[in-house]
C-alpha cells in the first residue's frame, strides 16, 4: 500500500484514521483502555534503517518498486502525525476512538498493524484482569473475607504466550486492579510488588527430618522465651518437634515437614507454604502449623498457606478452623485469624463467582492460566479505520450494520447524570458541531437506529480524547504509571452503573451521536448504498 500512496503521488495527502472496537470482550459492558505508554515509545522511535531498506529491496514483490520509494522511506518519521488519545486506565465502550492518527496517510496506514498490536492485548488482559478484580471482592470492594479485602496476584508467565506475553500480562493486569505479580522480570523492570510462594517440588525434594537438623533460625523475640534469648541462633526443629508431640501430629508427613522448616529457615520473615503436596488437612495444614507456632516463639509473623488443589472452599474452611483451634489452645488467636489463604488451580471469573456464593476462608487468589490467555476470549478485535481524506468524510458501508463506520474526525464526550454517574457517551464532529453543555438539555441519537432520539440533561461533561502527540515530534501529555493507571481503572468501574456489573446480561452503555453528525452518517450511507 505505502508504495502505492506513493507511485500516484497521494503520499502526503492528509488522512485521519480512528482506532476503536465495536464489541465489549468476555459478554460484557465495558473495556479498560491500555498500551498507551507503548505506542508513544513506538512512534517517538518510528523510522527505517538503511538494513531495513535493503531488506525490503530483496524481497521479490518490491523489486519493481523505483530507487527513490527507498529513499524517501529512509527520511520517513512522524514528524508530520498528530495522535489524540483517551487515557490510560480509562473505562472505554464500542465506537468510541481510543486514538486518533492524524497525518500523511502513507505513514498513518504504516502505523495501523503496530498499534492495533499494542492495544488490542493491553486492554483485552486489563479487562479480563478487571473482571476477576470486581469477582473477587465487588464493585465497592465490599466482599470481605475474615474482614480482609480478597487479593489477587498474577501467577500466569509459565503459561502465557511467550516472554512477551508474560510480561504484557503482568504489566497490564496491575491497571486492571491486580495487587502484585509473580514475574519477578517485570518487577524488577516497571516497579511492580511482586508475591509468590515455593512449588511443590520443593516440598519433594526432601524425604526426611534428618535434613534440616542442624539449621537454625535467629531469635527475634525480646525478652527471654525459656532458655532462648533475644539474638541467639536456635535450632528450629527442636522447637517444632515439641510442639508436634504437644499436639499428638506425629503422623504428619516427615519429608514435607522438613521442607517447612528449610523454608522457615530462609523466609522466617514471610513464611507461606503450599500445603497439598501430600494430604492437605491432615499433613500439610499440620505442619504448617507446627512450623508457624515455632516461629511465632521465636518473634516471627507466619503469613499463611496456598491451596492448589481439590475443592478450594471446604479445604480453605477446615484449613481456618484448624487456624482457630490453635489460636485458642495457645493464645494466639490473632495471629492465627490474621493468616492469608492463597487459592490457586485454574482460577477463572466464573469459579471466583461460585465460590462467592457459597461460604469460603480464601483471601488472596492467585491466577494465572486464565488470566494471561484470556482464555474466554483471545482477542479484543479492535480495528484501525481512515474516517476522513483531506477534510472529507469517509464512510465503510456493510451489509453487516456492525461494520458501518461512523465518518469523519470526531470529538467524544461523556455525560453524566445528576447522580453523577456516566450515562452516555457523546461523538460530535469536529468543527462546527454543537458540545454539550453542563445544565443544556441536548438530544443524542444512536448512530443505527431511527428512534426518537434520547434526551439529556447533563450534570458533568467530560471531554475524553486528549492530544498525546503533536506533529513537533513530541509527546504532549505526562503518562500516568501503572499505579495511577490502576486508579483510574478502578474508579472508573465504581462509577458505573450497578446493573452494568452483572454477571450475566449487563446493562450496555449508550454511545450516541449529535444530531448533525448522524444526518452527516445516514446522508453518506444513503448515497453509498444507492451507488
Amino acid at each position: 500500500m505505502a508504495y502505492a500512496y506513493w507511485k500516484t503521488k497521494r503520499h502526503e495527502e492528509h488522512a485521519v484514521f480512528e482506532l476503536f472496537f465495536r464489541k465489549n470482550p468476555f459478554q460484557g459492558s465495558y473495556t479498560v483502555f491500555c498500551g498507551i505508554d507503548e505506542v508513544l515509545k513506538y512512534v517517538s522511535n518510528f523510522c527505517f534503517t538503511t538494513e531495513d531498506i535493503a531488506y525490503l529491496e530483496s524481497i521479490p514483490s518490491l523489486s519493481h518498486c523505483e530507487p527513490e520509494f527507498f529513499q524517501y522511506l529512509l527520511q520517513l518519521d512522524c514528524s508530520q502525525v498528530k495522535i489524540q488519545s483517551v487515557e490510560q486506565g480509562s473505562i472505554v465502550f464500542p465506537r468510541v476512538p481510543l486514538f486518533i492518527v492524524s497525518g500523511p496517510i502513507l505513514v498513518a496506514q504504516l502505523l495501523e498493524t503496530t498499534l492495533l498490536n499494542l492495544i488490542n492485548y493491553p486492554s483485552l488482559v486489563a479487562t479480563n484482569a478487571s473482571r476477576m478484580v470486581l469477582a473477587a471482592r465487588g464493585q465497592f470492594s465490599n466482599i470481605k473475607i475474615r474482614g480482609k479485602i480478597p487479593k489477587c496476584i498474577e501467577f500466569g508467565a509459565r503459561r502465557a504466550q511467550g516472554p512477551d506475553g508474560a510480561f504484557s500480562a503482568s504489566k497490564y493486569c496491575i491497571v486492571g486492579g491486580f495487587d502484585a505479580v509473580a514475574n519477578v522480570q517485570a518487577g524488577k523492570l516497571l516497579g511492580l510488588p511482586v508475591g509468590g510462594t515455593h512449588a511443590h517440588s520443593f516440598v519433594m525434594s526432601f524425604q526426611s527430618l534428618d535434613e534440616v537438623k542442624g539449621l537454625t533460625v535467629e531469635n527475634v523475640c525480646k525478652g527471654s522465651i525459656n532458655k532462648n534469648h533475644h539474638g541467639d541462633m536456635v535450632n528450629l526443629l527442636e522447637i517444632v518437634m515439641k510442639y508436634r508431640m504437644d499436639n499428638g501430629w506425629e503422623s504428619t508427613n516427615d519429608g514435607e515437614l522438613a521442607a517447612f522448616i528449610a523454608y522457615a529457615v530462609s523466609f522466617p520473615t514471610s513464611f507461606l507454604c503450599l500445603v497439598d503436596t501430600y494430604d492437605t488437612i491432615q499433613s500439610g495444614v499440620k505442619n504448617f502449623i507446627l512450623v508457624a507456632l515455632a516461629l511465632i516463639e521465636l518473634g516471627y509473623s507466619p503469613k499463611g498457606i496456598r491451596l492448589d488443589s481439590g475443592d478450594l472452599s471446604v479445604l480453605s474452611l477446615q484449613s481456618h478452623e484448624m487456624f482457630c483451634e490453635i489460636g485458642n489452645k495457645y493464645n494466639l488467636e490473632k495471629i492465627f485469624d490474621n493468616l492469608d489463604i492463597v487459592a490457586s488451580n485454574d482460577i477463572n471469573e466464573e469459579a471466583l463467582h461460585e465460590l462467592n456464593k457459597t461460604n469460603h476462608g480464601i483471601t488472596v487468589y492467585g491466577i494465572g492460566t486464565n488470566l494471561v490467555t484470556c482464555q474466554a476470549q483471545p482477542a479484543l478485535g479492535c480495528v484501525y479505520k481512515l474516517v476522513e481524506l483531506n477534510g472529507q468524510p469517509r464512510i465503510k458501508v456493510s451489509d453487516d450494520l456492525e461494520k458501518v463506520l461512523i465518518p469523519g474526525k470526531k470529538r467524544a464526550f461523556r455525560l453524566f447524570d445528576e447522580k453523577l454517574m456516566p450515562t452516555v457517551d457523546l461523538l460530535i464532529e469536529e468543527g462546527d458541531d454543537e458540545e454539550p453543555v453542563v445544565g443544556e438539555e441536548i438530544s443524542v441519537y444512536h448512530p443505527f437506529s431511527q428512534n426518537n432520539p434520547r434526551k439529556i440533561t447533563p450534570s458533568i461533561v467530560k471531554e475524553i480524547i486528549q492530544t498525546v502527540w503533536d506533529e513537533h515530534k513530541k509527546v504532549t501529555v505526562d503518562i500516568p504509571d501503572l499505579i495511577e493507571a490502576r486508579e483510574t481503572c478502578i474508579n472508573g468501574i465504581r462509577g458505573l452503573h450497578p446493573s452494568m456489573v452483572k454477571i450475566k446480561n449487563p446493562m450496555q452503555y449508550d454511545v450516541c451521536v449529535s444530531k448533525k453528525l448522524y444526518e452527516e452518517l445516514h446522508s453518506l450511507w444513503e448515497s453509498h448504498r444507492k451507488a
